[in-house]
């Protein structure tokens, strides 16, 4: 994990409901360690179909859904223009990544990168 915590993107929760070994493998090493995982609020509205999801239900009640705030929306849009992408989710993933010192659990590494090299970050990126 080598972060702070772990921040999971929409793949990470995708991951979980196909029963992926390594997001669990994340998953449990952060719940041993006392980290509670976040999910982004958005990023649960793009991966959540109305159930049922049992998995995915599963690993929602070890994480923290985290709202987006009014200050934080902003920063996504100063991050948007600076990193010239347009993905809301991802952005608000890499924004509070970067906030909270956590690594990222993702299958789009691309973007999570792109966000974190136009602000001269560097996150930790778990692919699943």
């Amino acid at each position: 994990m080598s972060a702070g915590g772990l921040t999971y993107d929409t793949g990470a929760l995708v991951a979980a409901e196909r029963d992926d070994r390594l997001l669990w493998s994340l998953h449990r090493a952060a719940l041993v360690r006392r980290l509670t995982p976040i999910v982004p609020a958005g990023v649960l509205g793009e991966a959540w179909r109305g159930g049922p999801q049992h998995r995915l239900s599963r690993l929602l009640k070890g994480c923290d859904i985290e709202p987006l705030t009014e200050e934080q929306a902003r920063s996504i849009g100063v991050l948007a223009a600076r990193s010239n992408l347009t993905d809301t989710v991802d952005l608000a993933v890499a924004e509070g990544a970067l906030r909270r010192d956590h690594a990222v659990v993702t299958s789009n590494r691309k973007h999570i990168e792109q966000v974190a090299n136009a602000v001269g970050g560097r996150l930790v990126i778990h692919d699943v």
